[in-house]
């Protein structure tokens, strides 16, 4: 069912109702906290008070730095939060009581911290915390010598946090690894029990992407252990294309099929177990020997003819590398394997950060307009704070900086979950300082509480986060003598006013998905095609797989794309069908291309490949003809030859002593031919959607 439209109404109830899943471990929030809470009790009973504030401070300011991954590319992202934040509080202290300068550094400061959106969600939470820190600091300017002391304090507060988050590396040096491995692999159990409906997109894309990064991206482990956990990545890849190309491809109604599945469900499970338990898979193997008699009983029971012979034979081999492998991953990975050097495949490296920069630095960049905006919007906030003098004006900057994001529905999200969170936060806080005694002990417990509960609610509700976040900086503001039951009306009215300029400046220089959602669904078309352009000669696995990672990467931008324009309001409701009829359409595409890849993934390339790879290369060529058209709203002709290069194929194909081939061959082929007609009628149909 499409989108009728945008309605401000049901946003704002579905921004206020709406609650997902905790996804931070609970383990994770209590460490964060406690690098938190422990230095600020040791600096109040040793009579260190400013310390103690100082160090809480940056680490509540570095906490969502703390991210998964592994522990060196950890490591290295809580020492950049934890530095820069160090720096713009040093900065804040120095020129925090002279306005120009302080409008100044502003504006580099919102500009570059905002800049940083185009390196990830990571690097943006360091921008973010940095503008943070620098409102904050500036409301309490000090000289050179007290200004180093904060900035010492704050830099001790993110290492610190640091030291938590990386504590377990002697005794768990694999555990980011693992993790992202069991994910994966839960939900290749997942896709063998239940396998997915039509227009479905493939699975695991975000997992697949992150498991790719934990393992060959920058600051990944190295260790014997990681020629186990990089057979596996490829391995998830191969065996998630076997699943998808049964599904496909199952015509038995007597059970069979689905029995093999569901054992292999199982040995996909408990090899998830034991890697997340760092323990031999002994459970995995039990399950393999039940999946390899159902194999026996299929291939007896006839399935020869049904052509699901090598996928099913496939599949097997391929489970049983992934238990073997699972046991060299585990606990005794280390003297097990061999060390082998990883090589990011092309399509993964990074570019420079000089040149990511350079290349949006331009108004046509949503980075840049982002980078704009929060300039423009946190120099403001700091001056009209100070021109009226407003009381605890820092909070009008400070939510300014933490509400403005790159598009129209996270800004408007965060800024009204923003302003309902901190008025909760501050009866919340009221209410529950009167109940407690007026002594250390007991508002260091209700600030532990808050913490913990902003920590790991953050990703669940962000109004319920904020709440406790807003309590958690009362109390800590009360140990440096700000009474926590004043002022509640001027920091609802500075959280108010700096959510409204966020949404304001939005508003004024948008950057609307409406304008990007076209070259997004180009670049996906785009994708899909290079695929399907790697099965035409296929004689490189690590090329296809390389390209499969691509496409992953244009289907997750595409899907988020979609996700925002149907949140923004004003957005053409010819182009959000458009759009949505697109992706599901592309999630067809993409299904059909791992089906085919499937026949040829489990062995050699069979010779009648030869009449197959021209077939594939005119609708590769079709439909990146399609996704250029695309952007310029430019009609296509469906393609009249490819119906007829299908038949001639199936013909060809009829001659051939492999009739399961040739009849899956003919199957898919079809199914593309569908799908290449489908999009350009869908483009041609909706060319004069607004571009």
């Amino acid at each position: 069912m499409m989108s009728n439209g945008y309605s401000l109404r049901a946003s704002v109830i579905d921004t206020l109702i709406r609650t997902k899943r905790p996804d931070v471990p609970v383990r994770v929030a209590l460490r964060n906290t406690a690098a938190v809470i422990l230095p600020l009790a040791i600096g109040i009973y040793a009579g260190y008070p400013q310390a103690g504030i100082g160090i809480a401070a940056g680490a509540l300011d570095t906490m969502f730095s703390d991210q998964p991954g592994p522990y060196q590319q950890r490591l290295s992202r809580l020492f950049l939060a934890a530095l820069s934040a160090g720096v713009a509080g040093l900065v804040g202290f120095l020129i925090g009581s002279h306005v120009v300068p302080m409008a100044f550094a502003c504006i580099v400061c919102g500009f570059f911290g905002g800049l940083l959106v185009v390196f990830g969600p990571d690097l943006a939470r360091v921008g973010m915390t940095s503008m943070l820190l620098l409102v904050i600091c500036a409301a309490v300017p000090t000289d050179w010598r007290g200004a180093l002391g904060g900035f010492a304090s704050i830099f001790a507060g993110g290492m610190l946090l640091a030291v938590f988050s990386i504590a377990a590396w002697p005794l768990q040096r694999y555990l980011p690894e693992r993790r992202a491995l069991a994910s994966v692999y839960r939900g290749l159990a997942d896709l063998a029990a239940q396998p997915l409906k039509e227009g479905e997109a493939p699975v695991l894309t975000e997992a697949m992407n992150d498991l790719q990064t934990t393992l060959l991206g920058r600051h990944h482990a190295r260790g014997r252990a990681m020629e186990a956990f990089r057979v596996l990545l490829e391995l998830a890849e191969r065996v998630r294309l076997e699943l998808v190309a049964m599904a496909e491809l199952e015509t038995r109604r007597d059970g069979m099929g689905e029995m093999f599945r569901t054992d292999a469900a199982r040995v996909l499970r408990a090899t998830a177990a034991a890697l997340d338990a760092a323990e031999p898979p002994e459970r995995a193997q039990r399950a393999l020997a039940t999946l390899q008699a159902s194999e026996r009983a299929l291939l007896s029971a006839g399935a020869t003819g049904m052509g699901l012979t090598a996928h099913i034979q496939a599949l097997s081999g391929q489970l049983a590398a992934v238990v073997r492998n699972t046991n060299w991953a585990g606990s005794r990975g280390e003297e097990r394997a061999q060390r082998e050097e990883t090589i990011l495949p092309e399509t993964l490296r990074s570019t420079s950060p000089l040149a990511t920069i350079r290349a949006n630095l331009t108004p046509h960049s949503v980075a840049f307009r982002h980078a704009v905006r929060c300039a423009v919007v946190l120099t403001l906030a700091v001056v009209v704070s100070r021109y009226f003098a407003l009381p605890h004006g820092y909070w009008l900057p400070m939510t300014a900086a933490i509400v403005l994001r790159p598009d129209f529905a996270a800004t408007f999200n965060f800024g009204l979950l923003r302003v309902v969170g901190t008025v909760l936060g501050l009866m919340l806080t009221t209410f529950l300082l009167r109940l407690t005694p007026d002594v250390v002990w007991a508002h260091l417990t209700v600030m532990t509480l808050l913490c913990v509960a902003f920590r790991y609610l953050a990703g669940a509700h962000y109004g319920i986060a904020v709440a406790a976040l807003t309590g958690t900086v009362v109390v800590l503001l009360s140990f440096e003598g700000v009474d926590p039951f004043n002022a509640m009306s001027d920091r609802v009215l500075n959280t108010a006013l700096g959510s409204a300029m966020a949404l304001l400046a939005y508003v004024l220089w948008p950057s609307w998905e409406r304008h990007r959602a076209r070259t997004a669904l180009s670049e996906m078309l785009c994708a899909y095609a290079d695929y399907l352009d790697a099965l035409v000669a296929p004689a490189d696995p690590r090329r296809r797989q390389e390209v499969r990672s691509a496409t992953r990467t244009a289907r997750t931008n595409a899907q988020a794309s979609v996700d925002r324009m149907r949140a923004e309001p004003g957005t053409p409701a010819v182009l959000q069908e458009l759009a949505e009829t697109l992706y599901a359409n592309g999630n067809r595409v993409a299904r059909t291309g791992m089906t085919l890849e499937a026949l040829i993934e489990s062995g050699e390339t069979p010779p009648e490949w030869e009449h197959v790879g021209p077939f594939i290369r005119e609708a590769s060529q079709e439909l990146r003809r399609q996704g250029q058209a695309l952007t310029h709203a430019e009609p296509v002709t469906t393609p009249p030859g490819l119906r007829e290069h299908q038949r001639a194929l199936v013909d060809a194909l009829a001659r051939t002593p492999d009739r399961a081939l040739a009849d899956a061959v003919a199957r898919l082929t079809d199914r593309l031919t569908d799908n290449v007609d489908t999009i350009a009628h869908v483009v041609t149909r909706r060319s004069t959607a607004p571009a």
